[in-house]
């Protein structure tokens, strides 16, 4: 699947997007988060506090524990405010 990331995630892992497959265990997205975060410094300080982490999958905004299964683009980013 496709991940994307935007704003201070980008910057922290240092890419906007990249392609994985994450092992079967990994259902939701706490659990791809989680994964993430395992895969090297960059990572966990960019998901040190996945509660603030946003996503999206297939362009439709979703909650911490939505199963990705089936996923073709997963998107992660901070909360945003509107001006």
């Amino acid at each position: 699947m496709k991940l994307k990331y935007f704003a201070w995630v980008r910057e922290r892992i240092g890419k906007s997007e990249e392609t994985v497959e994450p092992p079967e265990s990994v259902r939701t997205v706490d659990d791809l988060i989680a994964w993430l975060a395992h895969r090297g410094e960059a990572y966990a300080h960019a998901f040190e506090t996945p509660r603030v982490i946003r996503a999206a999958i297939d362009h439709t905004h979703v909650k911490s524990d939505t199963m990705i299964a089936g996923a073709r683009e997963i998107a992660f980013f901070p909360p945003m405010t509107g001006g």
